[in-house]
């Protein structure tokens, strides 16, 4: 059986047991984990949602499926996540949710998160898609706290089934609902062309859980991997003067934010800040030319034309969020990215930065 065959339930259950959590629905992306979140939620017309313009553009898209609106607001400039205080100021009579992003595997401050959703009565949705083991400060893993929480599985992620993702419900009346929504509305139990609501084709086949489940006995594995390459890339970085996140001058490179207290970070990507005035797009030109595939990593959301032409969204919105995205490089990372790698990539950003300080 190619589609919701037993590999799949398997999967479902080994996912819920890894993260501590009653259940979870495997579906075809994260994207339709999101826009099945959203439906459980209840968010709709006339809703906005309080979110981060620093993400993948599918988590404020998941919130035009249901024809509610994204509410942006700024980040926290060491762990470029939702600003608790910004979102609590962008609060008003119609919001309806909050929307935090754990971005690169960094947690959200979700304590105070829940804190402002408490006092408002309104719900959380947690996108994970980027933090499968990451731990918030809190000690509790991100995506097992009782809110919706959606993960993805794209070939870039912690762990892979080539295309994925899973919904994190937050009760068994929700895992029912998204099992029946991922299938075209119909329920488990119904006949096989009967359908009771509205749904869509969000099936993960069992190939895909088949894998699911090989990585995810291998997760341990992978994660300490890409700790690994990260550190290695923080030693060499630092040895040639890159400033912790949090720290340093504008004109330094600045390193990504790394564990602290309780929280701890799950390596998606590695994302270094350029120093304020280098040609950021010159820089990844010349890497381009030397054999290193290196990227802007992300755009915001709010400076798409999708968005502008949407919400009359502008440059200048949201200076920490935008400021980090014009400074923003992926480096090449995987798990088991040589060492040697490593030390050519850093060597030639190296090269690179300090002709362009001569310039």
């Amino acid at each position: 059986m190619l589609s919701l065959g037993p590999m799949l339930p398997r999967f479902e259950r080994a996912f819920a047991e890894r993260l501590g959590v009653g259940d979870a629905v495997a579906v075809s992306s994260g994207t339709a984990a999101l826009h099945l979140a959203v439906r459980e939620l209840g968010w709709g017309a006339g809703d906005e949602v309080v979110t981060t313009p620093l993400s993948f553009i599918a988590s404020s898209n998941c919130l035009l499926f249901e024809d509610a609106l994204p509410v942006f607001c700024d980040v926290d400039p060491v762990t470029l996540t939702i600003d608790p205080a910004a979102a609590e100021a962008a609060t008003g009579s119609a919001t309806a949710g909050l929307l935090p992003v754990h971005i690169f595997g960094w947690p959200a401050a979700m304590g105070r998160i829940e804190e402002i959703a408490e006092a408002r009565g309104i719900g959380v949705l947690e996108d994970a898609a980027q933090a499968l083991g990451t731990v918030c400060d809190d000690g509790r893993q991100a995506g097992a706290r009782g809110n919706p929480a959606a993960f993805a599985f794209y070939a870039n992620k912690q762990m892979t089934t080539g295309e994925g993702g899973m919904l994190v419900p937050s009760g068994p009346e929700w895992a029912a609902a998204a099992r029946s929504e991922r299938n075209q509305g119909r329920a488990p139990n119904m006949k096989f062309m009967d359908h009771d609501r509205l749904g869509f084709n969000y099936r993960l086949t069992d190939l895909q859980a088949a894998i699911g489940i090989a990585q995810l006995e291998r997760l341990d594995e992978l994660l300490a991997a890409r700790s690994e390459v990260a550190a290695a890339y923080g030693e060499r970085l630092a040895e040639l003067g890159a400033a912790p996140a949090g720290e340093g001058d504008p004109g330094d490179l600045v390193l990504p934010a790394s564990d602290r207290g309780k929280e701890r970070r799950s390596w998606f990507v590695y994302v270094v800040r350029l120093p304020t005035g280098a040609d950021r797009d010159g820089v990844i030109g010349e890497l381009d030319s030397r054999g290193i595939d290196a990227r802007p990593y992300l755009p915001c959301i709010h400076l798409s034309d999708l968005y502008r032409e949407l919400l009359g969204t502008r440059e200048g919105q949201f200076p920490v969020a935008e400021e980090f995205s014009r400074r923003s490089l992926a480096l090449p990372f995987y798990p088991g990215l040589p060492e040697a790698s490593i030390d050519r990539v850093v060597g030639e950003l190296a090269d690179i930065l300090g002709r362009d300080s001569r310039s």
